[in-house]
């Protein structure tokens, strides 16, 4: 009875502590639960399975900022790691200013894991460029033309990944990750006008308005949110930060419905020792 007591009475702090405990554990031990990868998940990376190693490149676009690093981070890092591990060539550019840094800090830290690779023949950095959707047009017509040089400066006619490649024709697909709907003009401009399959990664609350276009097959895959990048994660047997941030929400998850019940239980066994002792005190009364 004490203890039920005691959970009605807690202390909110004690709450706080056992959350911030359950969020830090999964952080410094992971635990790798096991991770149900969803189909949409799956497409994309039956997708890039399906690229032949070292023929055509993939265009991977990182078009999001700080504020969705935590989200799209680790699915950008997963994919791209899939690429370099299929020896599939990447080019990495960007259509927002915020994400030039990031598109090249996530290129350099997956290009570092695999020493093998070499950068203008494995991968290329092109750098932001403005005006997204005339970039991408000019992409399906003269790909040099738009790009003379990459984010580095370098002409673009010296690297040999972009040696024979003109347009779209010379790309087996593009992949944006983002914050925003920037994907929408990739599949308007690079798959309709151009043929050139499309894949994306979004916020968790952006993946329900990209259905639709999955569901009709003008994006060829999909991650969504931090849950997306985990499943990308299992399936290329490579576990990051998406696999420990989901043992974290599903460990603080478990907590929270423990805590819900117990606290229920709690408050129906009180409720009816305390009716009955009403009832007892009534019957003394009575009797006396």
């Amino acid at each position: 009875m004490n203890f039920w007591r005691f959970l009605l009475k807690m202390d909110r702090r004690i709450i706080f502590v056992l959350v911030g405990l359950a969020v830090a554990t999964p952080l410094v031990v992971p635990l790798n639960l096991p991770v149900r990868v969803t189909e949409p998940v799956r497409r994309l990376y039956r997708a890039i399975n399906e690229i032949p190693s070292n023929s055509k490149p993939v265009i991977i676009s990182v078009d999001y900022d700080p504020s969705t690093v935590p989200e799209l981070r680790p699915m950008t890092l997963a994919v791209l790691r899939h690429c370099f591990r299929r020896k599939i060539p990447v080019i990495v550019i960007t259509m927002l200013p915020a994400g030039a840094g990031l598109a090249r800090d996530a290129m350099e830290t997956v290009a570092s894991e695999f020493p093998g690779s070499s950068y203008g023949k494995d991968f290329v950095y092109m750098g932001y460029k403005p005006g997204a959707s005339l970039v991408m047009v000019g992409i399906g017509q003269d790909f040099q033309g738009t790009y003379p040089a990459d984010g580095f400066g370098k002409p673009s006619a010296e690297l040999d990944i972009l040696k024979g490649l003109h347009n779209y024709d010379d790309i087996a697909m593009v992949l944006d990750f983002t914050g925003s709907s920037i994907y929408e003009s990739w599949i308007m401009f690079a798959y309709q006008k151009y043929g050139c399959k499309v894949g994306a990664g979004v916020t968790a609350v952006m993946a329900s308005d990209a259905y639709p276009y999955l569901n009709t097959g003008q994006l060829v895959g999909l991650l969504g949110g931090l849950s997306g990048a985990a499943e990308y994660e299992q399936l290329i047997n490579w576990p990051g930060n998406a696999t420990i941030g989901m043992d974290a929400q599903s460990v603080v998850h478990i907590l929270i419905i423990v805590l819900i019940l117990l606290g229920n239980i709690a408050y129906f066994v009180t409720r009816k020792k305390h009716g009955a002792a009403q009832v007892a005190g009534q019957g003394q009364k009575g009797s006396s």
